[in-house]
C-alpha cells in the first residue's frame, strides 16, 4: 500500500475512534445526569417534602391539643397532646439526614431541638409575670421565638411540661402558667416547621395558610441567596439559578447529610453520655424516648438512600440503585451498615437516660460510626464522576 494512502487511512481511523469515544462519553454523561435528576426529584418530592409536610401538620395539631388541654384540663386531653407530641417528634427525627437545607441555613435545628433544657432559666422565666403575660397574648408564639432563646424553646421545653419519668404527667400537676408557656413555644415550633415545609415544597405548592403565617411572622421561605425553593434548587442542580454547580454535587450533599447524622448519633447523642464525656447530654430525657429518636435518625438515612419515606419509596430512583450500578460491593456495604445501625440501636436497653453506660450502647456507637465511614466512601465514589 502506498505510504501516503496508509497514513491517510490511519488518520481517518483515529478521527473516527476519537469521535466515537466523545459520542460515548456524551451519551454516558447524559444518561448519568438523567438518572441523577430522577433521584433528585424522588428525594425532594418523596423523602423531604412528605417528611416536612407531616411534621408541619403534627406541630399544628399539637398547638390545638395544648389549647384544648388548657380550656378543658383532663387526663384524656393531656394524653392526646402527648401522643401528638411524640408523632411530631418522630417526623422531626426522620428529617435529620437533611439538616443541610433550610434547617441549617435559617438556624431552625438549634432553635427547635436544643438540649438539655435550661431548668434554672425556665424557673426564672416562670416567676416573671410580664413574660407570662406576653406569652399569653395574641402573638405569644412570636414573643417566645424572639425572646426566650434556644435553651427554652422547641421540643424539649414542651416535653418538660408534658412528661415525667417516661410517661405523661398527671394533668393536675401542670399549672396554667406552664400551659401558657407550652402553647407559646408550640406555636413557635409550628411556625418553624411551616418554614421547613414551605422552604422545600415551595410557596405555590404549600398550604396557603402556612405561607400566610410565615408572611405574618416574617419568616423567609426561599433559598437565602435566591428566590427559589430548596426543592427547586436541588432538582435544577447544574442549571442557571441553582446554587449546585452540578447534579453530582447535589448527590454528594445528600450523602453528606446522611453521613453527618450517622456521626452525630454515634459520636454525640449516644457516645457522649455513654463514654462519660457529658453524662447530661441526654436527648428526650423526660419522655425517655431517646432510643426511638436515635432509631428514627437512622430511618432518615434509610429514606434518603433508598428513595422515599415508607409508602412513597421507589428505589429505582435512588442513590442505592445508582451506587449499585457504579460499585455493587460498596452499595452492599452501605445497605448492611444501615441495617446494622438500626439493629444495634434497637438492642440498646431502655430508657437510655437510666442505662447510658450499658455495653450495648458501645456497639450502637461503633455501628453508627461504621455507617458514617461507609457513607463517606459512597460520597467519594460519586465524587469520582
Amino acid at each position: 500500500m502506498n505510504t501516503t494512502i496508509k497514513k491517510t487511512l490511519l488518520a481517518a481511523s483515529a478521527i473516527i475512534l476519537v469521535a466515537a469515544s466523545l459520542s460515548s462519553c456524551k451519551k454516558d454523561k447524559t444518561t448519568s445526569d438523567d438518572t441523577m435528576k430522577a433521584i433528585a426529584e424522588q428525594y425532594v418530592n418523596h423523602t423531604v417534602a412528605p417528611t416536612y409536610t407531616n411534621l408541619a401538620s403534627k406541630t399544628e395539631q399539637l398547638v390545638l391539643d395544648l389549647q384544648a388541654l388548657r380550656a378543658n384540663p383532663s387526663q384524656a386531653n393531656l394524653d392526646k397532646a402527648c401522643n401528638t407530641f411524640l408523632d411530631a417528634r418522630a417526623w422531626w427525627e426522620k428529617s435529620e439526614a437533611f439538616l443541610f437545607g433550610a434547617a441549617g441555613d435559617y438556624g431552625i435545628d438549634p432553635h427547635i431541638d436544643s438540649w438539655p433544657l435550661d431548668v434554672d432559666a425556665f424557673n426564672i422565666m416562670m416567676s416573671n409575670s410580664d413574660q407570662i403575660t406576653a406569652m399569653d397574648g395574641d402573638e405569644g408564639d412570636v414573643y417566645a421565638g424572639n425572646v426566650l432563646g434556644n435553651a427554652l424553646l422547641g421540643f424539649h421545653g414542651i416535653e418538660y411540661i408534658l412528661f415525667e419519668n417516661g410517661a405523661p404527667k398527671t394533668y393536675s400537676a401542670i399549672t396554667d402558667n406552664q400551659l401558657i408557656y407550652a402553647i407559646a413555644v408550640a406555636g413557635d415550633l409550628r411556625n418553624r416547621c411551616y418554614q421547613l415545609e414551605v422552604c422545600w415544597v415551595g410557596a405555590s405548592k404549600a398550604p396557603a395558610a402556612h405561607v400566610q403565617k410565615l408572611d405574618d411572622v416574617e419568616l423567609p421561605y426561599t433559598v437565602s441567596s435566591a428566590a427559589i425553593s430548596y426543592g427547586e434548587n436541588m432538582i435544577n442542580a447544574g442549571q442557571a439559578g441553582s446554587l449546585y454547580s452540578s447534579l453530582t454535587n447535589a448527590m454528594m450533599e445528600i450523602l453528606d447529610g446522611c453521613s453527618a447524622i450517622a456521626d452525630e448519633v454515634g459520636t454525640s447523642k449516644i457516645g457522649k453520655p455513654y463514654s462519660g464525656d457529658d453524662p447530661d447530654y441526654i436527648e428526650s430525657p423526660y419522655s425517655q424516648k431517646s432510643i426511638i429518636d436515635f432509631y428514627n435518625n437512622i430511618i432518615s438515612i434509610q429514606n434518603a438512600y433508598f428513595g422515599g419515606i415508607e409508602g412513597q419509596r421507589d428505589d429505582s430512583k435512588s442513590l442505592h440503585a445508582y451506587l449499585a450500578d457504579l460499585d455493587s460491593d460498596l452499595d452492599k456495604k452501605v445497605t448492611v451498615a444501615i441495617d446494622n445501625a438500626l439493629s444495634k440501636i434497637n438492642a440498646m436497653p431502655a430508657p437510655f437516660v437510666n442505662n447510658r453506660t450499658a455495653a450495648a450502647n458501645g456497639q450502637a456507637v461503633r455501628a453508627c460510626q461504621a455507617l458514617d465511614e461507609v457513607l463517606s466512601e459512597a460520597k467519594a465514589k460519586i465524587a469520582e464522576l
